[in-house]
């Protein structure tokens, strides 16, 4: 891979939970994923971690405990990192495809 340049399209999804799979390319502290949630996909437990992104496709619903957000394809979102800003992601359709940037 050239290192100016990343090739999602050599990389193999993984699929760390039921109903998600993901792409994963790290480099200087940083984390580039390409990442798929399909209809039913449930979040185990409150996600505290950091994000920043792009909705690539579908719709979704993001609850800030309690507080319901929705993104559709065109959204950006940030998500800063902790507790108070803990969330669960919901799918609204069929998929949703998110391109995010995060810390390694």
């Amino acid at each position: 891979m050239d290192e100016h340049k990343v090739d999602f399209s050599a990389l193999a999804w993984q699929s760390p939970a039921p109903g998600m799979r993901q792409k994963i390319w790290e480099a200087g502290g940083k984390r580039l994923r390409v990442v798929e949630f399909s209809q039913g996909f449930v979040e185990a437990d409150w996600c505290c971690r950091g994000h920043l992104g792009y909705v690539l496709e579908g719709e979704m619903e993001i609850d800030f405990s309690g507080d319901k957000v929705g993104y559709v394809a065109g959204d950006g979102l940030y998500i800063p990192p902790g507790e108070e800003h803990r969330h669960k992601a919901t799918v609204l359709g069929q998929r949703v495809r998110l391109f995010l940037v995060e810390e390694a």
